[in-house]
This record gives structure tokens, C-alpha cells and sequence, in this order.
């Protein structure tokens, strides 16, 4: 997403679409790998739009508790990492958030869903949300093209304790000799970071 006002805003590749308001501003998608989507929907009826209705709490809502995630978790046997990125489990966690939560929590990627239910995640439910809330203060995490709509850079990337950083010391475990470092695993096709030694 692009926004500024019209006349100032160049067009920028991968636009798919421009709108222009009423007072002149200029908002555009712009989706490089096409993951995004576009509807228009009236407010009132959006909860029952067919690409929303089966999406699971917003992490940063009251909805999504220790509770709630504990329920949607129960009986999946996926590993935790791919269950978190399931949409219908919790709204809008990427890749990189879900490493850096897990990491906070101490849960290892490859644990099964179902037995993170309870304990583990009422230390999962606070480590998504902090994750998150550092994540928009600091206006996420700039790779390759990505910018805040206001055009400026992202700074999280500076704050990522395990996401790229495989092969370097765990900061969690300063001289443990038991700590081999950050290590990268592949799951569902995504890279995975996590420090084996803490995340159990």
C-alpha cells in the first residue's frame, strides 16, 4: 500500500490497483507476489464475508486468549509453527512473528499443536502479543521492498532475537556450551529459526 497525495506519489511496480479520494490523496496496492486480495464489502456484513468468516481472533484483540488458543489448538497434530500460521487459529501472524513469539515463549517449533494447549500457552497468548506490539512500534519488519504506506522503512528487522540469523549465538544463552547457536529448519516450505537448546 502506497499513499500520498495524488500528483506526488509516482506510480511504482506491481500496482494492482489506485484509488484517488475526494480530497486528492492517492492510495495504491501495490503486491509483488500476489498473496493480497481486494473486496469492496459493506461494514455490517463483513464478519459473514466469505474470506473472513472462517479467520480465527485478531492476536492484538480481547478475543484472543490463552482460552481461545488453547481450544483452537486442541487435537492438531502439526507442528506449532505451521498451526499458528493457519489463519483459522489466529488472524494475520507471518512467518517472522511466529519464530520470534515462539522463541519468547520458549516453545520449539517442531511441538506438536496439541501440547501447547494450557500451560505453554499462556506464555505463547503474551510472547504473540509483545511480539506484535513491538513489531507496529516499530513499524515492522523492512526485506527487500516492503515500507510502511508513508514510504519509510520498517525497523524490527534490528530487533529479531532468532528470524535470519541461523549459525549466531542465541542471546538468550550467553556461554552455555550446550547452545550451538540459532538454527534454520525448513517446515511447510517456510524457514524456520529457533534455538534448540531453549525452545522445548
Amino acid at each position: 500500500m502506497c499513499v500520498g497525495p495524488d500528483g506526488d506519489v509516482a506510480p511504482v511496480a506491481h500496482e494492482h490497483l489506485v484509488l484517488v479520494t475526494d480530497d486528492a490523496w492517492r492510495v495504491s496496492f501495490v503486491d509483488p507476489r500476489r498473496f493480497g486480495s481486494l473486496d469492496l464489502v459493506p461494514t455490517a456484513v463483513e464478519d459473514a464475508h466469505r474470506l473472513l468468516v472462517a479467520m480465527g481472533p485478531e492476536p492484538l484483540d480481547d478475543g484472543f486468549s490463552v482460552e481461545s488458543l488453547s481450544a483452537s489448538l486442541e487435537g492438531k497434530r502439526t507442528p506449532i509453527k505451521a498451526a499458528l500460521l493457519d489463519q483459522g487459529v489466529v488472524a494475520g501472524l507471518g512467518n517472522i512473528y511466529v519464530c520470534e513469539a515462539l522463541f519468547r515463549a520458549r516453545i520449539s517449533p517442531r511441538r506438536l499443536a496439541a501440547s501447547v494447549a494450557g500451560s505453554r500457552a499462556a506464555r505463547l497468548v503474551p510472547a504473540i502479543k509483545a511480539t506484535l506490539a513491538e513489531a507496529i512500534a516499530a513499524g515492522g519488519s523492512s526485506l527487500r521492498d516492503y515500507r510502511q504506506a508513508s514510504g519509510e522503512l520498517g525497523y524490527f528487522q534490528h530487533a529479531w532475537k532468532v528470524y535470519g540469523r541461523e549459525g549466531e549465538a542465541c542471546e538468550a544463552c550467553p556461554g552455555a556450551p550446550a547452545c550451538v547457536g540459532v538454527q534454520r529448519i525448513v517446515q511447510s516450505g517456510r524457514s524456520t529459526f529457533f534455538c534448540a537448546r531453549l525452545q522445548k
